[in-house]
């Protein structure tokens, strides 16, 4: 009986793994290799998780490198990236070519809509309101704004002439200012009609100062007064004063009603009234007047 009692012992021992029964060891087994299943599939995940955060730290850093304008241009234009791509892809492929559902830049979408208020705006203002003239009404204004101003400087330039650029002025309304301006001033010595008075008479081709156009402007302008003729020039402006000289040229060949002899010097036109230089002295009828 003694003799048998180890042989079951070491029956007992051999049935056990590492003091545990066969089960026991292996489900404790089985419970480490889960976990290290489990372990290498976290670590698995955590690589990944640290890979996507530093491609997210990439671009962030690539982002942040590139210029503002860069930035501020994609933006407005509502560029897609490439990831993007798939999402806005509509399926059809043409020899390569992807159709890709792009909406129209921002700026270009908010034109047109600025364009079509733009546009009831100026439907109404110019064609339903009228509180706007059109091009032909613009126009018109235009031509009277530039009628205006041309005829204040007619009135400005007719100013600017003295005894060596005036000119006969031939226009009625011109011999009409000047006629009203000589009956007014000058009738008293000269007479209505020109036949002369004290002064002489302005009908014929006799001159004491010459006949010219220059020279009339120039006897009216300064006068003669030694000989009892004011000077005009502080009365009438230069324009004034060529309108008289035209009308006084214009009497050559009237018939006054009382007409003063001929004095001075025979003056003939060989050319336009204008043109004084045209003209030829004769010889002396008879002496000056004092």
């Amino acid at each position: 009986m003694a003799a048998e009692e180890p042989t079951e012992t070491v029956a007992a021992v051999a049935s056990t793994i590492g003091g545990l029964s066969p089960i026991a060891f292996y489900a404790l087994m089985s419970v480490i290799g889960l976990e290290l299943v489990v372990l290498l599939w976290l670590l698995y995940h955590l690589k990944n998780l640290l890979a996507n955060e530093a491609a997210v730290k990439a671009t962030a850093t690539v982002e942040a490198a590139e210029p503002a304008w860069k930035r501020w241009w994609y933006k407005a234009n509502s560029f897609k990236s490439i990831k993007e791509e798939a999402d806005i892809d509509l399926g059809h492929d043409y020899d390569g070519i992807r159709e890709l559902d792009n909406r129209l830049p921002p700026w270009w979408l908010y034109g047109f809509y600025a364009c079509i208020i733009f546009s009831v705006i100026y439907l109404w203002r110019y064609h339903v309101s009228h509180t706007a003239p059109l091009s032909g009404e613009e126009l018109a204004i235009s031509m009277e704004k530039a009628a205006a101003a041309k005829e204040e400087y007619l009135k400005k330039a007719a100013n600017n002439v003295d005894e060596n650029t005036v000119t006969y002025l031939a226009d009625a309304g011109d011999l009409d200012a000047g006629k009203k301006l000589f009956v007014t001033s000058c009738a008293a010595c000269h007479a209505a009609d020109g036949g002369g008075m004290v002064g002489p008479n302005l009908t014929d081709n006799y001159w004491l100062h010459g006949g010219g156009m220059a020279d009339v402007f120039k006897s009216i302008k300064y006068g003669w007064p030694e000989k009892g003729m004011k000077s005009w020039k502080d009365d009438f402006s230069p324009g004034q004063i060529a309108q008289i000289a035209s009308y006084v040229k214009s009497l050559k060949g009237t018939k006054p009603a009382t007409p003063k002899e001929a004095q001075g010097t025979l003056y003939e036109e060989q050319a336009k009234p204008a043109d004084s230089s045209a003209a030829t002295l004769a010889a002396p009828k008879k002496s000056m007047n004092p």
